[in-house]
C-alpha cells in the first residue's frame, strides 16, 4: 500500500504568515488539508515567523522535513521562504486554492493584504483571465486592518460589526494614507462604529462588483485571501451585485479562504513534484 505524499505551501504576506500541510493519497482519495497554521508578523524576521511556523507544523505532525516532506512551494514574498522548493505566483496559486475550497467556481475574487484580484479560472484552476484593482490601499484588507486598528477593533471582529450597521454611510475618495483622519471625521458626525464599517465594506465592495464587471465573470464566484473570512464584507458585495443587476451571479465564502494561496501552492508544488518524477522516470528508460 503506498504511503501519503506530504506538500506544503507558504504564503507570505505583508503581515500574516499562512502555512498549510496536505496530503495525497495515491490510492484514490485526493488531496486533504491536514494542518494549517496563521502567525501574524508583527516587528519579527518574516523569514524566522516563516520557519517556525513550518517547523511547528511539521512537530504537530510528527514529520520530518527532509524525509517526508516531498515539496515545500512558497508563494507571496517567496524570498522569505528560505527552505522552499520552488516558488508560485501568488495569483496562481490563489486561483488553485479557490478551486480546492469551492470546486465548482468558475471566477476567484483574491481579497487579499494589498490589493484584489478577480480570476476567471478552469477546473483545474488555470487562469484563463483577470483583472485587479491598483496599489491604493484603500481598496485592500491592510486598509480594513489599519481601519480596525484606529476604531480599537480587532481584525476578526470587523465582519460581525458590520452586520450590525443600520445606516451606513459610504465615505467618498477615502484615502487609505489619511485613513485615520478620515475615520475621526466619521466618528466626529456622530457614525456609530457599525455603521462606520459597513461604509468602509461598501467602498472597497464596490471596487469587487466593478472588478466582475470589467472581468464579465462567471458564477459561482469564490471568494477567498483574508477579507474573504469577513462577513460583513461578503454580505456587502451580494448586495451590491443585486443592486446593479448582477444578481445572476452566485457567491461561495468559505472558512478557511484565507489559507488559499498556501493552499493552492501546497497544490501545485504536489503537481511540479510528480512531473519531475514521470520526467526522470522516462529518462532513465530512454536507450543509451
Amino acid at each position: 500500500m503506498q504511503q501519503s505524499i506530504y506538500t506544503m505551501g507558504a504564503d507570505v504576506g505583508g503581515s500574516y504568515v499562512k502555512v498549510v500541510l496536505m496530503a495525497y493519497d495515491p490510492a484514490g482519495s485526493g488531496h486533504r488539508l491536514l494542518d494549517k497554521q496563521t502567525e501574524k508578523i508583527r516587528k519579527r524576521n518574516p523569514k524566522d515567523v516563516v520557519a517556525e511556523t513550518v517547523d511547528l507544523i511539521l512537530q504537530r505532525n510528527r514529520l520530518d522535513y527532509e524525509r517526508d516532506i516531498a515539496y515545500l512551494a512558497s508563494t507571496g514574498e517567496g524570498e522569505m521562504v528560505e527552505k522552499k522548493t520552488g516558488h508560485f505566483y501568488s495569483m496562481t496559486s490563489h486561483a488553485r486554492g479557490g478551486i480546492y475550497f469551492a470546486p465548482e467556481a468558475k471566477t476567484v475574487v483574491d481579497m487579499g493584504g494589498l490589493y484584489v484580484r478577480a480570476i476567471k479560472v478552469d477546473a483545474r484552476g488555470k487562469v484563463l483571465d483577470y483583472k485587479m484593482t491598483g496599489q491604493c490601499a484603500s481598496g485592500s484588507g491592510q486598509f480594513i486592518e489599519n481601519i480596525s486598528r484606529y476604531l480599537g477593533l480587532a481584525v476578526e471582529e470587523v465582519g460581525e460589526i458590520s452586520l450590525k450597521a443600520d445606516n451606513p454611510e459610504v465615505p467618498s475618495g477615502i484615502c487609505a494614507v489619511l485613513a485615520e483622519t478620515d475615520v475621526i471625521n466619521l466618528v466626529s458626525k456622530g457614525l456609530s462604529t457599525p455603521n462606520i464599517v459597513k461604509g468602509i465594506n461598501i467602498s472597497i465592495a464596490q471596487r469587487v462588483v466593478k472588478l466582475l464587471g470589467s472581468l464579465r465573470a462567471e458564477s459561482p464566484v469564490a471568494l477567498v485571501g483574508g477579507m474573504g473570512m469577513n462577513a460583513g464584507m461578503i454580505q456587502a458585495i451580494r448586495e451590491l451585485a443585486t443592486e446593479n443587476k448582477k444578481n445572476n451571479l452566485q457567491f461561495v465564502a468559505h472558512p478557511e479562504a484565507i489559507y488559499s494561496g498556501a493552499v493552492g501552492a501546497a497544490l501545485w508544488g504536489g503537481f511540479r513534484y510528480f512531473k519531475l518524477k514521470e520526467k526522470n522516470a522516462a529518462a532513465v528508460l530512454q536507450p543509451v
